[in-house]
């Protein structure tokens, strides 16, 4: 039992890291419909920013500076979105597949730079001995990563309540209203085009903290780490879950982790070992199908968005209240007499 509890306990830590990308993706994509294929160069910039701040010293490359926990979230997060804003100002008047091909233009940048700027990264080795919270606290069985969790759970919570104020107020209904019709927008003295960065800055900071969190929870990370399968990874998540809902969101993280942890370990078991090595092939094939059957069965994802079913609430009375007088036979009303 300690076993198992030790495995949920290191499964649901990787999971909510991604449950805090796929929310900074679902304001870019699912309330703004920013097409953002570069998640992983985001991921990258915050877990790099966090090694240098919070780690300790190295003899190869930049970093040391033993900064204290939430000092590294912080400049993980300021980091990503100022590299967000650089990236945005020039590319956010593209639309869509222009976007997208930019994006994952910028995400390999990124990974090639970690890969080969060795004074500021560490190049191929990485970083190494990245602080955990409460590195001193150890729970019998568990280990250090209870805290950890909490951690994390914590963050997660935090970004869930911050993005749900944000998209629920008046700054929320524009990007809503930019995604669905950008002109009309424009047309009623909205900028769309800050709009769309301030939601681009913001979802690629929320990216750069899971990043930190990931970064601080392995302990390690190198350019490897980053390759373009972490974004398919992340975009499923939340297409499974459901755009546009934050709720969606994390339940997509924790259900495709699921499917991706169970799928490794199946294949691990099943396949020879000669064959063993093409179990990650198999995992990407399985992802790939539930993603066809989730937009086949469930175009919105298993949560769909919250504003689309309130719609769709409202026009049903709106239309009762019409038909209900023709149905006991009366004509429309009059309009009232104002003399």
């Amino acid at each position: 039992m300690t076993g198992i509890a030790s495995y949920l306990v290191f499964f649901m830590i990787q999971a909510l890291v991604f449950a805090v990308i796929c929310l900074g993706l679902n304001l870019q994509w699912g309330y703004t419909g920013l097409f953002n294929i570069g998640v992983a160069g985001f991921f990258l910039v915050g877990a790099y920013a966090f090694a240098i701040l919070c780690a300790p010293p190295y003899a190869s490359h930049l970093g040391g500076f033993g900064l204290p926990y939430p000092v590294g979230l912080a400049g993980a997060l300021l980091a990503a979105g100022l590299v967000a804003f650089i990236v945005g100002l020039p590319t956010l008047r593209l639309r869509e597949d222009y976007l997208a091909i930019v994006t994952i233009g910028i995400a390999t940048v990124l990974q090639l730079v970690a890969l080969n700027v060795a004074p500021l990264t560490g190049g191929s080795p990485g970083a190494t001995d990245i602080p955990r919270p409460f590195a001193r606290l150890h729970l019998p069985g568990l280990g250090s990563n209870v805290p950890m969790l909490l951690v994390t759970i914590v963050v997660v919570a935090i970004v869930y309540v911050a993005l749900e104020a944000m998209v629920r107020s008046p700054w929320g209904r524009v990007l809503k209203a930019i995604r669905e019709d950008e002109t009309a927008a424009a047309s009623l003295g909205k900028n769309a085009f800050g709009y769309r960065l301030q939601a681009f800055v913001i979802g690629s900071a929320i990216m750069g903290l899971g990043g930190a969190l990931y970064a601080s929870f392995i302990g390690f990370i190198s350019p490897e780490d980053f390759l373009p399968i972490l974004t398919f990874q992340v975009w499923a998540m939340l297409i499974v879950g459901g755009s546009g809902n934050n709720k969606g969101a994390i339940l997509g993280a924790i259900l495709m982790w699921a499917v991706w942890t169970a799928s490794g370990t199946a294949a691990q078991m099943i396949l020879p070992a000669d064959l063993q090595v093409k179990g990650g092939a198999a995992q990407i094939i399985l992802i790939g199908l539930v993603l066809m059957l989730t937009l086949i069965l469930r175009p919105r994802g298993l949560v769909g968005e919250e504003a689309a079913v309130s719609r769709e609430a409202e026009v049903q009375p709106a239309a009762t209240r019409r038909t209900a007088p023709l149905a006991r036979g009366h004509t429309q009303d009059a309009p009232p007499d104002r003399r």
